[in-house]
C-alpha cells in the first residue's frame, strides 16, 4: 500500500544537470532556492496537466 504523502527528495540530479550558459533559464547556485524554484514549477506543470485533462471547460 502506497503512503498518501510521499515527501519529494531534493533533485539533485536536475540541479547538476543545470545549463550553464543558457540565455532561456538563469544558472542557480543555491541548493535550497533551486528546490523551491523546482517544486514550483513542479506544482505548475501538475496543475497544467490536471486542467488540460480535464478538456475544454463550458461556461
Amino acid at each position: 500500500m502506497a503512503p498518501k504523502h510521499t515527501k519529494i527528495q531534493f533533485p539533485l540530479w536536475q540541479y547538476l544537470n543545470q545549463p550553464l550558459f543558457s540565455q532561456d533559464t538563469k544558472l542557480v547556485l543555491n541548493p535550497q532556492r533551486f528546490a523551491l524554484i523546482w517544486r514550483l514549477r513542479l506544482l505548475e506543470r501538475c496543475w497544467a496537466k490536471e486542467c488540460d485533462a480535464k478538456g475544454p471547460q463550458q461556461h
